[in-house]
């Protein structure tokens, strides 16, 4: 291949990448915006960032099969052209349903992009030290992709308006088909390659019913019919999903490989990634904005921490294993994560930002060992010869942590938050404090027929609203500790079990 078309190729996988990952980040500083313009509620905001992570986690599992059956380059360029008009409907969206609509298409998309840039890339470069260099970049690429969310997506809310967080996908979308079409080389196995449709069906039906069901208990509550019925179709799927992949031949997820109880607990903490690190920043925008009243551009900018450490912490995760392997860097990671998280329970809506801007680094620092020793983790875990099925796996799983993360979470938030309101509209003799502190929490509103001064109930708001975070922030801290310590204990397990002789007789 010509260097030309090497740097083409290079620059047009590092291009797609930057584009979905940046979907993950810039669209949380646009909640607010996004809920006001919509007139929507907490659980249609869930819906705008859960779709998406739906969607990918979902849809990741067949991806790898399919760009080995259909053509990697094929699928990859379908995928950011698919990106791309998800992207459109999403800025054109005037109901909470399209742009919905469009985030879902957009997670569909980058099920096919995220995962098929590894794999081009693999496919290009077959010496070792060149595909290290640039997979290297790629990972870095990702990470600027994440600092650069927020900000940016800050400035475009506050001086363009929120549909430019989609439409600025349009020029990077088009420059990267381009380039990927005359860099990229078609490549394809389709002996090797194997759908397992039933799998993705049934894998599609449960996260979706499950989400749906989370969603919905902060709506209606979690014995309304719907919910109900929903967490039975989520039961059920779930149940079935297993069955099916225990007979298939090449399952999506290959559920044998969890016998190994080292590599379910690294699973389990792939899972916790997403569950609490990844599903915070949902949670960190509605803070900010709507407890300590900052506006997109100052709430972008004070996110970075999380990022700038993230990033840092990442490029020395290298030289940090060769010295003590990945075990504990991974078991601190998720300590920090869990912690950090505790930590911003106690957070007020008169937080100064020196000490937001403390923990939001040390989560920072906690992801940025968690996510590189995790992956190591599972690739070390899992027979050579599946380690593609592994990547697999480990992502969607934390991908589908993400899901729920945000649907549960979001839920336990909301209920929280009008609870709190409830309380506070109680203690100034007003009717049907409840009917108004669900208005007030889930429209972010002052509801029409409330007697009270406007400064008082922004006060009284945004108490309710950093209570409802607490309590999100707590829950999510307390999955990270747990991750941290199942890996603790299975590590030691594991050491028993390959060293009988250290076992200690308590008879």
């Amino acid at each position: 291949m010509p260097s030309t078309h090497r740097r083409g190729l290079v620059a047009a996988v590092y291009l797609g990448t930057f584009m979905a990952t940046l979907a993950i980040s810039i669209v949380t500083v646009a909640l607010p915006a996004i809920q006001a313009a919509l007139r929507t509620d907490l659980s249609g905001l869930q819906w705008v960032v859960g779709s998406y992570a739906l969607c990918l986690s979902a849809f990741m599992l067949s991806a790898g099969p399919i760009s080995d059956r259909y053509g990697r380059k094929r699928v990859w360029l379908i995928g950011v052209a698919l990106f791309s008009i998800g992207s459109v409907i999403s800025a054109a969206a005037s109901s909470l349903g399209i742009l919905i609509a469009g985030s879902a298409l957009q997670g569909i998309a980058g099920a096919l992009v995220i995962p098929g840039a590894l794999s081009i890339l693999t496919q290009a470069f077959t010496d070792p030290a060149q595909r290290a260099h640039v997979i290297g970049g790629w990972a870095s690429f990702s990470a600027v992709s994440l600092i650069l969310g927020p900000m940016l997506g800050g400035l475009l809310v506050d001086n363009v308006g929120w549909s430019s967080i989609f439409l600025i996908n349009i020029p990077i979308g088009v420059l990267t088909i381009a380039l990927g079409l005359r860099g990229i080389t078609e490549s394809a196995d389709p002996d090797h390659a194997a759908l397992d449709p039933a799998g993705q069906a049934l894998s599609i039906v449960f996260l979706g019913a499950l989400t749906y069901a989370l969603i919905n208990a902060g709506h209606a509550g979690w014995t309304s019919l719907k919910t109900t019925i929903a967490l039975a179709i989520a039961i059920a799927g779930l149940i079935t999903f297993i069955a099916i992949e225990l007979r298939a031949a090449r399952p999506v997820l290959p559920v044998d490989l969890f016998r190994d109880r080292t590599f379910a607990a690294i699973n389990f903490a792939s899972f916790a990634l997403g569950f609490s690190g990844y599903s915070s920043l949902f949670f960190f925008s509605l803070f900010l904005q709507q407890v300590q009243g900052l506006s997109a551009t100052a709430t972008g900018w004070r996110m970075a921490p999380v990022f700038i450490a993230m990033a840092l912490t990442s490029s020395l995760f290298g030289k940090l294993s060769s010295w003590c392997g990945t075990r504990w860097p991974m078991i601190v990671g998720y300590a920090l994560l869990g912690g950090s998280m505790l930590a911003m329970a106690l957070f007020t809506p008169g937080t100064p930002y020196s000490i937001v801007a403390v923990v939001f680094a040390i989560l920072g620092i906690g992801m940025g060992l968690a996510v590189p020793s995790t992956g190591a983790a599972a690739m070390a875990a899992a027979p050579r010869e599946r380690s593609g099925t592994a990547s697999a796996t480990m992502n969607a799983l934390r991908q589908g942590g993400m899901t729920i993360g945000i649907a549960l979470l979001g839920t336990l938030m909301s209920a929280r938050a009008i609870s709190s309101m409830t309380d506070y509209l109680s203690s100034t003799n007003t009717a049907d404090t409840i009917g108004f502190a669900t208005i007030a929490v889930r429209q972010h509103a002052m509801p029409a027929g409330l007697d009270m001064a406007p400064e008082l109930f922004r006060s009284l708001l945004a108490e309710a609203i950093g209570q409802g975070f607490s309590l999100a922030v707590a829950c999510a801290g307390a999955f990270g500790l747990l991750a941290s310590v199942i890996l603790v204990v299975t590590g030691q397990r594991t050491i028993r079990d390959r060293n009988p002789n250290l076992a200690v007789d308590r008879s």
